[in-house]
C-alpha cells in the first residue's frame, strides 16, 4: 500500500521533532504541523492514515481538530492519537467520545508512541 502517512501536530518544536525523527525511522512518511489550524489543513490535503494531536494546541486544539475529521465522511479512515499533559480521565473521557483511536500522556516514550502507531496503521 505504499507509504504509511502520519500528520504530527504539535506547537512544542522540540516534541514534533522527536516524533517526526522516531516514526520516520520507523518507515512512515511524516507531514508536520505546528498548531492545529495547519494540522487540519494538512490532514485535509495528505488524507494521512494517522493524525498525531496534541491536545493543547493554539487555534484550534487537538479535540477540535479531531471533531473536524470525525465530521468529515471522506476522512473516516484516519486515525487518530491524541498526545495530551493531563491524564485526567475526564480528558481520556472526552478524547474518546470525540473519536481518537487511542491516547498517550506527556512526557511519552518515544519507542511506546511507535508502537500504537504501528498498532493502528501497521507497516508494509
Amino acid at each position: 500500500m505504499g507509504d504509511r502517512t502520519v500528520v504530527v501536530a504539535d506547537d512544542d518544536a522540540d516534541i514534533r521533532d522527536l516524533v517526526t525523527f522516531k516514526l520516520d525511522n520507523a518507515g512512515f512518511t511524516v507531514v508536520p504541523a505546528a498548531d492545529g489550524d495547519e494540522a487540519l489543513d494538512l490532514v485535509l490535503e495528505h488524507r494521512p492514515d494517522l493524525a498525531l494531536l496534541d491536545v493543547m494546541m493554539p487555534g484550534r486544539s487537538g479535540l477540535d481538530v479531531l471533531r473536524s475529521i470525525r465530521a468529515d465522511d471522506s476522512l473516516a479512515g484516519t486515525r487518530v492519537i491524541l498526545l495530551t499533559a493531563r491524564a485526567r480521565d475526564v480528558d481520556v473521557d472526552a478524547g474518546f467520545s470525540t473519536g481518537a483511536d487511542d491516547y498517550l500522556t506527556k512526557p511519552f516514550s518515544p519507542r511506546e508512541l511507535v508502537h500504537r502507531v504501528t498498532a493502528l496503521i501497521g507497516r508494509d
